[in-house]
């Protein structure tokens, strides 16, 4: 598809990276295979000193099903080239030692996972790295002019949904040198395109919206070519690309990303108005509510607002965890587990899950409370998720007047 950057994401999704197919498929076929053919050494030197484009060797992401997933994966976030991982902290790792050497300064919150790898894994390598909270942006550019090279962040962010100035944060950014990379997994390029605003590198679990089916786990990189290919390097002797099975299931799933996304959006916006509403509810944190801190900025930022929300439950007397554990366990429509972006509904407790690696201290300096539940909205009828997330309420609310009144059973 000759053509591809001037036509529509939706088109992008469907067309981008896909090879013409001898026997008519209007897909790129698995090529579940190790390693590639060659009439002569002539020809295997073109592909191995880059004279020629070609397969190869699969574990150095020379493999038809993989070149075409990334061919579409650099299409829908308009990159130049892009890297498909076995997860997204693959990706993120190898992001990290490619262009993160020199420092890396993360903004606000991230994945427990993320934060674990920069607070206390990098170092242990020489890497320096700083964290700052979204109240200590002021501290950046002292950080820059000290030499460090690689800024990362997440917007929104998990699981607050804290919204960052991309175009604002590359620009101070550029101005020491330095890069910008964001991670686009909650977002998804339907709703935001960090490259057309200002930032370098934008990272995904592709695990989550780009997958949508909660049926594979994968990464994704996308970015100027010249930068993406130091990071080929890293990929390729860290071991960490992905399986051309998966390759092809990931490309199945992208052709589906706008429509699943725009319908995740509507439902989440919905289910954050009535949840704002509600009597047992003391906080609803999503970019699409007027009373979201990010509003503003996520209306001018982002095409949409995002199938995420994080809900922070009124504890009363009882303990917070327990207070949003007793209305997760009574959900029936929502499925309890630690991921997001399928087309199932999920809830989950970020002090159980996601952030159970910090310590509580530290969540609660950066504001993650224990009475929050975060939920991933998926493609059920959105009255029927509310109703569920009322009758828990509902269930919770009574049960924990009981247990006031007579005590733990």
């Amino acid at each position: 598809m000759p053509d591809t950057p001037e036509r529509s994401l939706a088109t992008r999704c469907v067309h981008a990276g896909e090879a013409a197919d001898a026997h008519g498929s209007p897909h790129t076929p698995v090529y579940a295979t190790s390693t590639f053919a060659f009439p002569s050494t002539a020809a295997i030197l073109d592909v191995v000193e880059g004279r020629a484009a070609g397969s190869l060797y699969t574990r150095y992401g020379l493999n038809p099903s993989i070149q075409a997933l990334e061919a579409k994966l650099a299409a829908i976030e308009g990159a130049e080239a892009a890297l498909a991982f076995a997860s997204g902290m693959a990706a993120e790792a190898a992001l990290f030692l490619a262009h993160g050497r020199s420092g890396i300064v993360c903004i606000g919150d991230a994945y427990g996972g993320t934060l674990e790898l920069l607070a206390d894994q990098l170092p242990l390598l020489g890497i320096r790295t700083r964290l700052l909270l979204g109240s200590e942006l002021e501290q950046l550019d002292g950080l820059l002019a000290d030499g460090f090279g690689l800024v990362f962040l997440e917007t929104p962010t998990n699981p607050a949904l804290e919204v960052f100035d991309i175009a604002a944060i590359a620009t101070r950014a550029h101005a020491h040198g330095a890069l910008l990379a964001v991670d686009n997994t909650f977002a998804s390029p339907v709703n935001q395109q960090p490259l057309a605003l200002g930032a370098d590198l934008v990272v995904h679990s592709a695990t989550k919206y780009l997958g949508g089916h909660s049926d594979l786990t994968a990464g994704a990189l996308m970015g100027p070519a010249e930068l993406i290919a130091v990071v080929a390097n890293w990929r390729k002797n860290l071991g960490s690309v992905l399986a051309p099975e998966t390759a092809a299931l990931l490309a199945r799933s992208l052709r589906t990303l706008p429509v699943r996304v725009q319908a995740q959006n509507a439902s989440a916006l919905a289910i954050a108005r009535a949840m704002a509403t509600h009597p047992r509810v003391a906080r609803v944190l999503h970019p699409g509510l007027p009373s979201c801190p990010g509003h503003a900025l996520a209306a001018r930022q982002m095409t949409g607002f995002g199938g995420m929300l994080t809900l922070e439950i009124t504890a009363g007397d009882a303990e917070p965890a327990a207070a949003a554990a007793a209305v997760v366990d009574r959900l029936r429509l929502f499925t309890l587990a630690p991921s997001l972006g399928g087309v199932e509904s999920l809830v989950t407790q970020p002090c159980t899950t996601t952030h159970h690696g910090l310590s509580p201290a530290e969540r609660q300096r950066r504001g993650i409370s224990d009475a929050m539940i975060r939920l991933s909205i998926g493609l059920e009828d959105p009255a029927e998720l509310i109703a569920d997330l009322e009758q828990a309420l509902a269930g919770a609310a009574g049960c924990l007047a009981v247990e006031k009144a007579t005590g733990p059973r």
